[in-house]
């Protein structure tokens, strides 16, 4: 047992008898930042005027320079989205590609964003080229310069994942932006799962766009992003709807158009105050230490099970709080199902390249050895199953 988990565990909504393994895919939110969210939303529709009439700008100032702050950037160089998909879909169709352009990106990209990248492509005549990344990696060096490989004359951007939603490896991107840079291209991170599990300055790390979800790993409730843009790369950024322009605010241009599109609660963007303080009072250092420990004793178990390697050697370098791992051909699907039907534990499986199938552990604050020893045994157990059931 852990005091500390346990604790934590105590101050999440989660349902106490399910091993929950999968915050990577839509995050889950303490009760102290949800009771924020739901004052909020109180205020909200007790004076939607003077809420969103009067108090709108400085209430989201407010929030903005708040996350800027922890991101490690300027406040009129970030900005709220609902999402890292609408952020990217912003940034793409923002961008004056022509035909016979190319998108460097690789085959290990989030798949929604690929259906996104492959439309804007269709419709203007440009390429995607999703340049195959060797799976078990090695080395930073060799995966950069295999991803790098796929540049040439024509390509216009380099759009990346810092930590990959399929496999959960984290990139490396420093070496790769400081390339692109060097060779004139547009650089956009997909951060959606970076923000709040490793350290971020976006300002040194020097991408064009950088977008994540704080949702996610930094604890916010749903619909809670940003896109950061650098100040030279601001200009070139459209929002996807066109609304309100209060020109005689102090804002940057890029925070006026995107900030507001119409309509909508904000209560989620105001809350990422309450989710850095909640971080910083429950020293999520420590919290990131003991998540690490758990992801490797969750590593080793899968090697034990399934006889495969781990996508990456072990470290920090390669992943902090998730951890991916190949599975033996065997009915993905049906095995998440019955992980969560028979064992009560919530874990994704999901196809990577080749056909492979990956199982994702994602380990936050709140789980404990129990929920990582329930998942290996749940995957021990039912696992022969779901191979027979391939091979016939």
């Amino acid at each position: 047992m852990n005091p500390q988990a346990d604790w934590l565990r105590s101050l999440f909504l989660l349902r106490p008898d399910v091993a929950f393994l999968n915050h990577g895919s839509f995050g889950a939110c303490p009760k102290p930042v949800f009771d924020a969210y739901q004052a909020f939303q109180r205020e909200l529709e007790d004076e939607p005027v003077e809420f969103l009439g009067r108090r709108y700008g400085t209430l989201m100032k407010q929030a903005r320079t708040d996350l800027a702050e922890y991101l490690g950037a300027a406040a009129d160089d970030v900005v709220f989205v609902p999402n890292a998909t609408t952020a990217i879909n912003t940034v793409a169709k923002s961008l004056e590609l022509q035909p016979g352009d190319e998108i460097l990106s690789t085959n290990i990209e989030y798949g929604a964003l690929d259906r996104t990248w492959e439309d804007i492509c269709e419709r203007v005549g440009a390429s995607y080229v999703r340049q195959a990344v060797t799976l078990p990696v090695t080395d930073r060096k060799t995966t950069a310069d295999e991803i790098w490989s796929g540049f040439s004359k024509r390509t216009r951007v380099l759009f990346v994942s810092h930590i990959t939603s399929c496999t959960a490896l984290t990139l490396p991107i420093e070496p790769l932006i400081e390339r692109a840079k060097a060779a004139g291209i547009t650089t956009i991170v997909d951060g959606a799962h970076a923000c709040g599990q490793i350290p971020l300055h976006l300002e040194s790390l020097g991408a064009d766009y950088y977008t994540g979800n704080c949702h996610k790993w930094m604890l916010a409730p749903k619909g809670c992003a940003f896109l950061y843009a650098r100040r030279e790369a601001q200009d070139a950024i459209r929002p996807l709807v066109t609304s309100w322009d209060d020109i005689a605010a102090t804002d940057s241009r890029f925070v006026r158009e995107m900030e507001y599109q119409g309509t909508s609660d904000i209560s989620a963007y105001l809350t990422i105050s309450a989710a850095i303080e909640f971080m910083h009072e429950h020293d999520w250092d420590t919290v990131h230490e003991r998540c690490h420990e758990l992801v490797n004793v969750y590593r080793a178990g899968m090697r034990e099970i399934t006889g495969l390697p781990s996508l990456s050697p072990d470290g920090l370098d390669w992943y902090a709080h998730m951890s991916a791992h190949p599975l033996p051909p065997c009915d993905g699907s049906a095995l998440h199902l019955a992980l969560f039907d028979e064992h009560l534990v919530e874990i994704p499986v999901s196809r990577g390249p080749g056909g492979t199938d990956f199982i994702r552990i994602s380990v936050q604050a709140y789980n404990t050895r129990d929920d990582v020893d329930r998942a290996l045994e749940g995957v021990r157990d039912l696992l022969p199953r779901f191979v027979a059931a391939a091979v016939s």
